[in-house]
This record gives structure tokens, sequence and C-alpha cells, in this order.
């Protein structure tokens, strides 16, 4: 039972980790690009470096929706089909 759930918590910090991976990493490399213009510019502009990367999240979250719902929908699935087990 104990091991059971160990690896159920393992498995949730994995998926957890997997659908929120793309989208980090997009923030992280608009991120760095406008930091790179920034100091070429030398343009000092805190909403420069502010939209850019909240445009790019949101078109990453748009774009990989159906795949992270699809992650979602099947542990939750095996969610609940693990459910008597741990109720036994």
């Amino acid at each position: 039972m104990e091991n059971q759930l160990m690896a159920l918590a393992i498995e949730t910090y994995k998926i957890t980790l997997i659908i929120s991976l793309p989208i980090l990493l997009v923030g992280l490399i608009v991120g760095l690009l406008v930091s790179i213009f920034q100091a070429t510019t030398q343009i000092n502009e805190m909403t420069l470096s502010f939209v850019p990367k909240i445009l790019a999240v949101i078109a990453v979250i748009i774009f990989t929706m159906p795949w992270m719902l699809h992650m979602l929908l099947d542990y939750t699935r095996r969610l609940i089909e693990l459910i008597p087990n741990f109720i036994g």
C-alpha cells in the first residue's frame, strides 16, 4: 500500500514536470532573448521584458493544450481506476 502511494506521488511529480516544462522553457528562452536585445540596445523598459514573455507563454499554452489535457485525462483515469485498491 505504501509503495503504491509513493509510486503515485512520483508519477504525479513527473506529470507535473512534463506538463509545465514547455511553458517554463519558452518563458526562459524568450526572457533570455529579450534580455540580450535590451543589453545590446540599452533599452531598459520593464514592459519590453514582460509582454513578449507573457504572449509567448499564452501561445505555448494554447498550442499544447490538447496534449496537456490528454495527459491529465489519462492520469485522472488511472487514479480513478486505482481507487478500489486503496479502499480495500
